[in-house]
C-alpha cells in the first residue's frame, strides 16, 4: 500500500467521523413533541415533590427521588448553549466527498435532518 492509498484511507475515516458527528448532534439536540417545559413549570413540581415526599412510601420516595434528579438535570440544561457550528462546518467540509464514495444522495440526508442550506454547502446536489 503506498503513502497515497493510506493518505485517502485516512481521509475517508476522517470525512466518516464528521459527517457522523454531525448526524449525531442533530439527532441529540432535536425539538421533543409536546408542550416544551419551562423553568416556573419545573420548579412547580419540584415544590410538589418536596409535599409529597413527606407522605409517601419508601418505594414511591424512591421514584420521586429520581424525578427530583432529573428535573434539576433539566433545569441545568435549560442554562446551557448548544453549539454545533464547529461540527456543521465540518460536515460541510465532508459530506461531498462522504456522499460521492458512499453514492449517498441528497434525499438521504434530507431524511436524516439535514437542511437545504447545509447541503448546498457541502457541494451535495
Amino acid at each position: 500500500m503506498d503513502a497515497t492509498h493510506k493518505a485517502k484511507l485516512a481521509q475517508g475515516r476522517a470525512d466518516a467521523r464528521s459527517v457522523k458527528a454531525y448526524l449525531e448532534f442533530l439527532e441529540n439536540n432535536k425539538p421533543k413533541r409536546g408542550r416544551r417545559r419551562t423553568k416556573d413549570s419545573i420548579n412547580a413540581r419540584l415544590g410538589v415533590i418536596e409535599t409529597e415526599l413527606a407522605s409517601a412510601s419508601p418505594l414511591a420516595r424512591l421514584n420521586l427521588f429520581q424525578e427530583q434528579t432529573d428535573l434539576h438535570e433539566e433545569l441545568e440544561a435549560m442554562g446551557r448553549k448548544v453549539d454545533g457550528t464547529e461540527l456543521r462546518a465540518g460536515f460541510i467540509e465532508a459530506a461531498g466527498r462522504y456522499a460521492e464514495s458512499k453514492g449517498i444522495q441528497r434525499a438521504a440526508f434530507k431524511q436524516m435532518g439535514i437542511d437545504a442550506q447545509t447541503l448546498r454547502e457541502a457541494g451535495i446536489k
